[in-house]
């Protein structure tokens, strides 16, 4: 009897989906065990989920250590991709269609140097968003957040609770603000002088 086509093909021949260890951006992390894979371990981002491919013969010891490798190799290759102005056009128009049903619409959204003390900004009048260069690097789930906030006072001016009510579309609003917060708290730390003999 031929193999099956599925298995023959490379398919996983087992598939988990969990939520994420803290820390990490995406909101569910799907696992497929494939008997055809022999040692590599890969992982993709497949919308808001992860996804990591290991070899079926893995103990559950051993999946959950890779899972948290490649979860942390993602957010590193992630961190160091810095998005031209057109992609974060690109991304503002799909977030607007996404979680506002694409009634905001930005003319241009651009990354800005001259924004130390906002991560973001907004016009609604011409409908431009400028967002702080301070954002590059930081993880996408932020940038997101700080672009979907920016989006909304396209549609909402001001911070009451209307405009809030759009961001609760947003899953990570939350834990992007609690991020942002992080950082502003880190910058206000004392600089402590290095350790002796630096």
């Amino acid at each position: 009897m031929p193999a099956d086509p599925l298995h023959r093909a490379g398919m996983p021949q087992r598939s988990t989906t969990s939520q994420p260890p803290s820390g990490s951006g995406a909101s569910a992390i799907e696992v497929r065990r494939s008997s055809r894979r022999r040692r590599t371990v890969s992982a993709y981002r497949e919308g808001d989920r992860t996804v990591v491919l290991i070899p079926a013969r893995m103990s559950e010891a051993e999946e959950q250590r890779w899972v948290t490798v490649m979860l942390d190799k993602l957010a590193a290759q992630e961190s160091k991709r810095v998005l031209g102005d057109d992609e974060l056009t690109e991304r503002a128009e799909r977030l607007s269609a996404q979680y506002f049903d694409g009634r905001a619409r930005p003319t241009s959204v651009r990354w800005v140097t001259n924004q130390n003390t906002r991560w973001g900004s907004c016009t609604p009048a011409e409908g431009s968003i400028r967002l702080s260069h301070r954002l590059q690097g930081m993880p996408e789930y932020v940038v997101d957040y700080v672009l979907l906030h920016e989006l909304a006072h396209l549609l909402v001016p001001g911070h009451g609770p209307r405009f809030w009510r759009l961001l609760e579309a947003y899953p990570r609003t939350e834990r992007a603000r609690g991020y942002l917060e992080g950082v502003v708290a880190a910058e206000r730390l004392p600089h402590l002088p290095g350790a002796r003999g630096e």
